[in-house]
């Protein structure tokens, strides 16, 4: 097995206080819930400071194009971050998704497109369903994607065409395509059907690297989507345990009954274990251990995914009446966490692949 560090150095620690703070100053809850009316306008202002002013964009691309030539586990730092703030940015579709997919084999063209995306004047999205699994082949893309995360804040469009040779990956000019905004539970990631025709765009990835690619991408977004369910499951404790130690019922703090005490003790623990289930698939994945970070992967997405839709229903229900008000920012946690649940694959799916590979079948 890898051996992950699981604790913050140094660098993890100044990065995480760095995107915190921003977040904290830009990512107002009141703004960001009125994306469930339709106003989008936030998502391109934190895009900008997240992407070009802090350099977050071109963080897992190396520096010959341009980028910070970090690893999944900075990556992983700011996507807990996200998370804790359920901000409304395609840092996970474009900076880790689309850019996992180019980083497989670029072409010139390709290579053009990593620049832009590692300084922040472009932004693209695979086109592929979100619920798409690390191990389901990709439907063909012949004129209509539905349900597209990130096509929406996208220029630039990467789509997977099959050719005699294998899979090639082309990029097609979001001007170039019908991108329809479809209603979805979770506004703050925002889900289009999209219609295109692949023969317009350029090869990036050429057809040797294009399954592969595509394939280390879907990985790679399971992986480091866990660390954002971390976000919010962390988010909702916190959240939950600061309201129970100031709201008085019956004469006394809510916080002091017991029964409350081991539900939220429960939960710590289980927070807890999702964070080094997020780490430890972020770790193998930055030190290129294929076999351990599949492994890993489909451990945290598994585990992550349902517990931080479990930490959400309790933040909703232990804030009594307030939790179930429109007001509270507990329902943007809850949605996120049912949004993601089905992200890259359900956590059953994940826990069937992880059987697989550790020859214990379900």
């Amino acid at each position: 097995m890898t051996d992950v560090n699981l604790l913050d150095n140094e660098l993890d620690a100044d990065l995480r206080a760095t995107v915190r703070s921003f977040l904290a100053e830009h990512c107002d809850p009141a703004e960001v819930v009125k994306a469930y009316d339709g106003d989008s306008s936030l998502t391109p202002v934190l895009w900008k400071g997240l992407a070009a002013e802090l350099g977050l964009a071109g963080l897992l691309i190396p520096e010959t194009y341009g980028g910070a030539g970090a690893s999944a586990r900075e990556a992983a730092v700011v996507l807990e971050e996200l998370g804790r703030a359920v901000a409304p940015v395609p840092f996970l579709t474009s900076a880790v998704v689309a850019t996992s997919v180019l980083l497989a084999g670029p072409t010139e063209a390709g290579a053009e497109l990593l620049a832009g995306l590692a300084s922040g004047e472009r932004t693209a999205a695979l086109v592929a369903p979100l619920q798409t699994a690390t191990e389901q082949p990709l439907e063909p893309v012949e004129t209509e994607v539905r349900s597209v995360a990130g096509a929406l804040e996208a220029d630039t469009l990467l789509v997977p065409v099959t050719t005699p040779a294998g899979v090639e990956v082309r990029a097609v000019a979001a001007g170039q395509a019908e991108i329809t905004p479809v209603s979805s539970l979770d506004m703050t990631r925002r889900l289009a059907d999209v219609r295109l025709d692949p023969a317009a765009g350029e090869v990036v990835v050429a057809a040797e690297h294009g399954a592969d690619g595509v394939r280390s991408a879907l990985l790679a977004g399971a992986a480091l989507m866990a660390s954002e369910q971390v976000g919010v499951a962390q988010w909702c404790l916190t959240t939950t345990v600061a309201y129970l130690k100031e709201r008085r019922q019956f004469g006394r703090i809510v916080g002091g009954y017991q029964a409350l005490k081991h539900r939220l003790a429960d939960l710590f623990t289980s927070v807890e274990g999702a964070g080094a289930a997020a780490r430890q698939a972020a770790g193998a994945l930055a030190l290129g251990d294929a076999e351990e970070a599949e492994i890993a992967t489909h451990v945290a997405a598994a585990y992550c995914g349902d517990l931080a839709v479990t930490a959400a229903e309790e933040a909703v229900q232990l804030h009594g009446g307030i939790g179930m008000t429109w007001e509270h920012s507990a329902h943007l946690y809850l949605k996120r966490a049912k949004a993601d649940q089905i992200a890259y694959g359900l956590p059953g799916l994940h826990r069937d692949r992880l059987g697989s590979l550790v020859n214990l079948p379900l």
